[in-house]
């Protein structure tokens, strides 16, 4: 296997030195995975795009997604960067963990969200009629299912980047589960 080398501001287009500053300001840094989508001239971009794009589902919705998706993936990068994340949004380790596994013991709500994205996840799309019975029971809506399915699309897009090119992880890596 090739290896990747994280591209540098010097490296990457004008489009994406432009979005590499818009990561320093807000960020502090650019995380490795996103420099390596700069490989592309339009990819970073895409995907910032489409990963902030307007959801039905809160920030912690989306990082329950991001971490049962990322789990089933099996993507360091990337639980590692959501369970960051997941802390900010004020998930415990405890919980974080449990969301990896796809459920949510603490909030019936977030236990539906968890079990059908890890489902969807496993199945590639083909979800179980009783995981998507549960979520509509939860309170899930149609355009909530939607919104769900285009975040496990967004989250596999990375996992499978990571996957691909091994970049280093910047976050404090996640533990095993």
């Amino acid at each position: 296997m090739s290896t990747f080398n994280i591209p540098t501001r010097e490296d990457v287009s004008e489009n994406n030195k432009a979005i590499f500053d818009n990561l320093e300001k807000a960020l502090g840094f650019v995380p490795n995975l996103y420099a390596t989508y700069a490989n592309s001239d339009t990819a970073l971009e895409n995907y910032l795009n489409f990963a902030n794009a307007k959801t039905s589902l809160s920030a912690k919705e989306k990082e329950v997604v991001n971490l049962a998706v990322s789990e089933v993936n099996n993507c360091v990068y990337c639980l590692s960067a959501h369970t960051a994340i997941g802390k900010m949004n004020g998930f415990t380790d405890d919980q974080i963990l449990e969301l990896r596994a796809g459920k949510a013991s603490f909030d019936s709500k977030l236990d539906a969200l968890a079990q059908l994205a890890k489902n969807v996840t496993e199945n590639r799309g083909r979800t179980d009629e009783k995981v998507l019975e549960n979520y509509f029971a939860a309170g899930y809506t149609k355009a909530n299912l939607i919104d769900t399915i285009s975040i496990v699309g967004d989250k596999t897009i990375s996992n499978y980047i990571h996957s691909t090119t091994q970049v280093p992880v910047d976050f404090p890596e996640a533990v095993a589960l």
